[in-house]
């Protein structure tokens, strides 16, 4: 199989994985790779866990579908990470249960909305910012996110959910998953007193994982 039948079987494997496992229901969520010059992305009104490989979009460097089903609509989500981040080879964005709810509450930070609780978020997720609601389906959410500069690999979308970039296919959805099980692990805290990592540790992870 050449690169990209091997990176479309594995799309479709992760995407049903993560639908399987609750992290994705009905059509919500959607996943795109880069290969070469051109964005493999799921389509739209699918579900993550029934993608066929062969119809999964294809896109050019300019974001023009040129092959395969129409893309998701919200597309613009995907190209924000790839214009911003040189070095983004994935994305995934969920309405995962527990970081929707985290981006659904109002006495959080917004420039650093996951506190760094295990050296797993630290490392594998980095500091999350969360941007402000705006409709789904609108392009505004990408212009915010590329308007972080490159910043951050993961934001959470007001009252909306996350979206995570990765180096590859499969560091993004281990990341994403990341993400939804500290929300999660957030949640059980709440309302207890709560050990977070130091900032000593904080950048001994980020010095010792810096290409995680």
């Amino acid at each position: 199989m050449t690169k990209e039948q091997i990176l479309r079987q594995q799309m479709s494997s992760l995407c049903a994985s993560l639908f399987q496992r609750g992290f994705s229901v009905g059509t919500a969520g959607n996943v795109s790779a880069r290969i070469g010059d051109r964005i493999l992305m799921t389509p739209t009104n699918a579900t993550l866990g029934d993608i066929e490989p062969d119809r999964i979009a294809t896109l050019d460097a300019d974001g023009r579908h040129i092959a395969g089903d129409p893309p998701t609509k919200e597309a613009f989500l995907h190209r924000a990470f790839y214009r911003s981040r040189p070095d983004c080879g994935a994305v995934v964005h969920l309405h995962s249960t527990w970081a929707t709810a985290l981006s659904c509450r109002d006495d959080i930070d917004p420039d650093d909305c996951v506190p760094p609780l295990t050296p797993y978020v630290v490392m594998r997720v980095g500091t999350v910012k969360r941007i402000p609601y705006v409709r789904p389906g609108d392009p505004k959410a990408g212009q915010l996110i590329e308007d972080l500069g490159g910043r951050y690999a993961a934001v959470l979308l007001a009252n909306h959910g996350p979206v995570v970039n990765g180096r590859d296919l499969f560091s993004a959805v281990c990341a994403a998953e990341e993400l939804e099980e500290t929300a999660k692990v957030l949640a059980g805290l709440r309302g207890g007193p709560i050990r977070l990592l130091s900032h000593d540790d904080v950048a001994d992870l980020k010095r010792m994982f810096a290409d995680m």
